[in-house]
């Protein structure tokens, strides 16, 4: 079992009087230059000037500053930018104030474990991921709990490398529920596995293939679309509120045995062994370079299929009956602020 950490191992005095630098105010950054604040430390925001971001950071009364500045400044810098922009970010804006004494920080090991941003020896490099998108993170500090979180120590050359890690993982509010202990390179290699094979990839493809099938089948689309889609939600919501047994418990004793039944004809082992495949990949290396190449020439396949995507019949039965539901909260069609960083 990895260690845990809560309430009691953290101590914001090893942070009180260091400033730390938020290079980044999307999703997480808002969510965790607000909750340090709010917690008493020193605080300071990077976010690209004459952006909405920049201008939400000012009204928030955060001080807001060029990534080089709040680089230059902060003690502690933590990066929550996406994934595809730290590399350059780091090397134009962040490296060159580097240094003894500093300490960078992550929210997710990928340009770490890939080597794609290089730290020198003589800084602290740790990570404190939260298991939540950042409006939950700051809503559930204004709540007076916390998310979960993951916290690794990659360099340690000052010795409180997991000290300052943990002060930080209390100010965010994340030691009320609890931080577990991994690395870099497991929490790296398991978010990109869950997030292609199961959470984004494989519950993506599963929806449409079910929603497909019974279309093909002669099914009206806006049926197919609650049975598949829409419902999805009660089904997740019990899950994570007790696991797959309160899911069952939950559920019809029809629907519970056509679960057991039906199941593993769906994930079979042609499937699991795909799943074995792509964790392969992402362990190798393969999928790294692969995204990485893909950002270095414009992004050309991943915006044409990011847009084929938003054009399937789906989504477009999806916007209609969605039209028809004032109780759900209202969403951008497309994208997320350009700093969120890759967090499922």
């Amino acid at each position: 079992m990895a260690k845990r950490y809560y309430e009691k191992d953290g101590d914001l005095s090893f942070l009180k009087n260091k400033t730390i630098a938020i290079i980044g105010y999307g999703s997480q950054g808002h969510a965790h230059a607000l909750n340090l604040r709010d917690s008493g430390l020193n605080v300071v925001v990077s976010a690209l000037k004459g952006t909405p971001n920049w201008d939400k950071a000012v009204a928030a009364g955060l001080r807001v500053m060029e990534a080089s500045e709040a680089a230059r400044l902060g003690d502690l810098i933590m990066i929550l930018v996406a994934d595809h922009h730290q590399p350059a970010l780091y090397r134009d804006s962040i490296a060159p104030h580097m240094g003894p004494g500093k300490t960078l920080m992550f929210a997710h090991g990928f340009n770490i474990h890939f080597k794609q941003i290089i730290p020198p020896p003589e800084v602290d490099v740790s990570m404190i991921a939260p298991k939540a998108p950042g409006h939950r993170v700051r809503e559930l500090f204004t709540e007076g709990v916390g998310v979960p979180a993951l916290v690794a120590v990659h360099q340690n050359p000052s010795g409180q490398a997991l000290q300052n890690a943990l002060a930080y993982a209390l100010a965010l509010g994340c030691l009320k529920a609890g931080v577990i202990e991994t690395t870099f390179r497991e929490e790296t290699e398991s978010d990109l596995f869950g997030e292609q094979a199961v959470l984004c990839g494989g519950v993506s493809e599963l929806i449409r293939a079910g929603f497909e099938t019974l279309v093909e089948a002669g099914y009206d689309p806006d049926i197919a679309y609650f049975e598949c889609l829409h419902e999805l939600k009660l089904i997740v919501d019990l899950i994570q509120e007790g696991g797959l047994a309160y899911m069952r418990f939950s559920v019809s004793d029809t629907a519970e045995y056509g679960d057991y039944t039906r199941g593993p004809r769906i994930i079979n082992q042609q499937v699991r062994q795909e799943m074995r495949k792509i964790l392969s990949e992402i362990q190798s290396g393969q999928f790294a370079e692969e995204w990485i190449k893909e950002n270095q020439t414009g992004r050309k396949n991943f915006l044409a299929m990011r847009e084929a995507a938003r054009h399937q019949l789906i989504e477009e039965v999806g916007r209609e009956l969605r039209a028809m539901m004032p109780f759900l909260k209202k969403k951008k069609e497309a994208g997320v602020p350009e700093d969120q960083p890759s967090q499922a």
